[in-house]
């Protein structure tokens, strides 16, 4: 990995952050410049900073660059809950990666949706409209064209695609039912975390429902309307109801647990081709029946 550091000339002042990054030479693209400003690999003046940002003459840009391979794939053994000829919904088991991005750059989510036909999109992630942190189990709808790709990402743009997951929390909410609202975006101080203190805040909601309350936690099914990274998480824990095994936001060890209680457990949306109902839903992974049971005595 190396970074590309630059200074921003007077004649890019007042120009917005990821235009000046797409005329990079070093950069590929307006799309690879996004890809890296969601990632949190660019800085400017030591602060993290949103694409539509404007520049000052003289401000430091730094950008952690990853040298680019081609896709190829690979026997990354995958579920698959629906499929047609154009799309499919695969379950993600935690601790994998949904496509290739900072030091990950091999073993990902779409190394093994290429064999399946994923398509659409930007190169270094075929098919994938939606994503799931790396220790976040269970849905995603995949594109297996880029007329399809289009559409999907549409109906996610107009929140169209019902996502909902279960999420075990560490105490017992204040109401049954309830949204939360608050814009997230990479913390002021320590760039790998997403914070609602936060330079560049974009709005975020989730809704929540509460399923079950148990002796010290409580099991949540929570809706995304928009998404975020890792919404869910930040969102929950502002609210003073923590993740169990989550060692960034909530309790990370809780129950036995090595990664955060949160899986995606039903997918719903409106086939954009045949126009039919897909409605598909997905059980909670062993580690996460285990610590249920546990929560519950």
């Amino acid at each position: 990995m190396a970074t590309l550091r630059f200074r921003v000339a007077e004649e890019q002042s007042g120009s917005r952050l990821d235009r000046v990054l797409a005329g990079r030479p070093e950069i590929a693209s307006r799309a690879d410049a996004e890809r890296l400003l969601e990632t949190g690999a660019v800085a400017v003046d030591g602060v993290a900073r949103q694409k539509s940002h404007r520049l000052s003459t003289g401000q430091e840009v730094a950008v952690e660059l990853v040298e680019a391979r081609p896709l190829e794939p690979a026997d990354v053994r995958l579920s698959v809950l629906w499929q047609d000829e154009h799309l499919l919904v695969v379950e993600k088991p935690a601790g994998m990666v949904v496509h290739p991005a900072g030091r990950t750059r091999e073993g990902t989510l779409v190394h093994g949706l290429l064999g399946l036909g994923a398509a659409g999109g930007p190169d270094e992630r075929p098919g994938i409209v939606h994503r799931l942190d790396r220790d976040t189990s269970g849905l995603l709808v995949v594109a297996r064209s880029p007329r399809v790709h289009g559409q999907l990402t549409r109906l996610v743009r107009r929140r169209e695609v019902d996502r909902r997951y279960l999420a075990l929390v560490r105490g017992r909410p204040r109401s049954r039912s309830g949204r939360i609202q608050a814009p997230i975006g990479r913390d002021r101080r320590d760039r790998t975390r997403m914070s609602l203190d936060t330079p560049t805040p974009r709005d975020a909601v989730t809704w929540f429902e509460l399923q079950e309350q148990l002796p010290a936690h409580a099991l949540l099914e929570v809706r995304l309307e928009t998404g975020r990274t890792h919404q869910i998480r930040v969102h929950l824990a502002a609210i003073d109801l923590p993740i169990a095994g989550d060692p960034v936001y909530g309790v990370g060890g809780d129950l036995g647990l090595t990664r955060q209680f949160l899986h995606a457990h039903r997918l719903r949306f409106r086939h954009p081709i045949t126009g039919e109902d897909v409605d598909v839903s997905s059980p909670l992974p062993p580690d996460l029946v285990l610590a249920l049971a546990s929560a519950r005595g």
